[in-house]
């Protein structure tokens, strides 16, 4: 018979982890709780109102876990793990997460610790390849040029990676271990997202800055040399107007 004393270390070795997820409507927050905690798939959209709310256990070495995972909509929660979503087929609902991070700040207040928070970053709804617009080079760069755990996720195909990975630690990402800066990672995602017509003050203003962040010689971010091309043909596009 199981005494008082061992039921105790039992429940000492069980963990509850709070998880939140962020991200757009309908990029498929609930549906990756579902498909994580009740292995299943809902495919019509509802909603959520309120909070959308899953549980289930992982084992992480010798301890069991037990990952509560909330969608929020507008609610502040202490929590240990941020994941952000975001629909592939959308450039609006990435470019949103920064403003997800923000609201998520201000929420928490400027005393709290964010280096105590796990962040994952879920590149949803890559099942549906044909309507993809944000590739997995852009998405990976975001995140881990933040610090951040990045992966490729469909709730359809069950492709859902379990938020414990890494022992529920932050990935061991710096600028010296990545070989590029967060400030060179946006300045490459803002000009390869931008259109072909430029300003002629703002480039002026800009160009001498971008050209020392963005040269290959010193910049190896993903994508920096296409970057630099569009800053260069730029300026000399609008040279040429100028005479």
């Amino acid at each position: 018979m199981e005494t008082n004393v061992q039921k105790r270390r039992d429940n000492r070795k069980s963990l509850r982890v709070k998880v939140i997820s962020l991200g757009d409507a309908e990029v498929g927050k609930s549906c990756i709780i579902k498909r994580y905690c009740e292995k299943r798939f809902v495919p019509k959209y509802l909603a959520t109102i309120g909070i959308d709310y899953g549980v289930t256990k992982v084992q992480v070495r010798d301890r069991e876990i037990k990952v509560n995972i909330f969608d929020m909509a507008g609610h502040p929660f202490f929590y240990e793990g941020v994941v952000l979503v975001y629909d592939v087929g959308s450039r609006e609902s990435f470019s949103a997460l920064d403003g997800w991070l923000g609201e998520m700040k201000q929420e928490m207040g400027s005393q709290a610790n964010m280096d105590t928070i796990v962040f994952i970053v879920c590149a949803n709804k890559v099942d549906l390849t044909k309507r993809r617009v944000v590739d997995e080079g852009e998405g990976r760069l975001w995140a881990e040029s933040r610090g951040f755990h990045y992966f490729e996720t469909s709730a359809f195909f069950s492709s859902i990676t379990d938020v414990c990975d890494n022992g529920g630690r932050r990935p061991t990402v710096s600028e010296e271990s990545v070989g590029f800066t967060k400030e060179q990672a946006d300045t490459v995602r803002r000009i390869r997202n931008s259109k072909d017509c430029w300003d002629m003050e703002e480039v002026n203003k800009a160009y001498r800055k971008l050209a020392v962040l963005l040269h290959p010689d010193k910049c190896v971010a993903p994508g920096s040399e296409d970057a630099f091309k569009a800053v260069v043909n730029a300026r000399t596009s609008l040279l040429k107007n100028i005479k």
